[in-house]
Formats: C-alpha cells, structure tokens, sequence
C-alpha cells in the first residue's frame, strides 16, 4: 500500500492511498484522483518523508556496558518549522471547514432551486422560518440581501454529497 501527500491545483493537501506507484498514474491519467474540498482534477504528488520508527532499534543495538548511552555525535534535527507548521494549519483548517460543511448538511433542509421563494416566504411570515440551504442565482441572492433577508452563498465541495473512504 502506498499512501501519498496530494495537493491540487488550489492548494488543498490531502492523503491518497494507492496499490503502488503505478495504480496511482493510471487512476490520475484517467481522472480518477479529485481533491475532496473542490473536486479539482489537477493533481500533483508532493514530498514526504518515509517514518522510520528508529527508536526501538537504537535502543536494542546499544552496548549495555555504556549504560544506555550512544556513542553516537548527538545533533539537533532541523526542519522547516514555519513550512511544517503552515501545511499543519492548513490541514486542520480544511479539516474545520469540511466539518461546519457537515454540520450545515446535517442541519439544514435542501429546498433545491426554490430556495429564494422559500427564503422569502419566511421572512414574510407566510410560512415558519426554519434552516434552509439550496441553489439561487447570484442575481437572486443579491435581491434576497436588498431586501434584508440574510443569505450566505455557501460552496458545497461535491465530495460532501457522498461518504469518504
């Protein structure tokens, strides 16, 4: 299993798991490899580090005799800490994102296309307010905001409209 660091064309990162390297080209030639937040097909693969998980073997191959110490030259490792912590907010600011998204799904009522006349008869009165989501023009949003009704355009990422694997 080959698991990679993706990022698409907007910048938003996430993780692909793969059969192998080849499975990855085949699926990204056929357009089968979409970014979540924005269903971009414009991927490409980024850098990452293998995790190598060192500790236990270090511990096992020091002498005893020097009482656990390494006769190794210790140094500091350094990273990039701003490019790290950057991607880290990024992360967890899509991560944020996709969760209130979830939220306004679970929350909401899809009216569909009818939602500026459903938005009006409420705040009319003609009918009990309730959250309402759906699709309008930008023609009729602004209308809706002229005539002080509070509407939020919302981007609804396609991957939302179905369950992650």
């Amino acid at each position: 299993m080959k698991v990679l660091n993706l990022q698409c064309a907007l910048g938003h990162s996430f993780e692909g798991w793969f059969a192998s390297e080849v499975d990855f080209q085949a699926q990204l030639v056929r357009g089968l490899v979409e970014c979540p937040l924005c269903a971009d097909k414009v991927i490409q693969k980024m850098p990452s580090a293998p995790r190598l998980n060192l500790g236990s073997h270090q511990a096992a191959s020091q002498p005893a005799e020097q009482g656990g110490q390494s006769n190794l030259p210790a140094a500091p490792v350094q990273s990039n800490a701003p490019e790290a912590a950057q991607a880290g907010a990024s992360l967890a600011d899509q991560s944020n994102f996709l969760k209130a998204l979830r939220q306004v799904l679970a929350n909401t009522e899809d009216v569909g296309g009818r939602f500026a006349d459903e938005a009006r008869r409420m705040h009319y009165g003609d009918i009990e307010a309730r959250s309402i989501r759906g699709q309008t023009s930008v023609r009729e949003a602004v209308e809706l905001m002229e005539e002080g009704i509070e509407v939020m355009p919302l981007p609804m990422p396609a991957a939302l409209k179905e369950t992650l694997q």
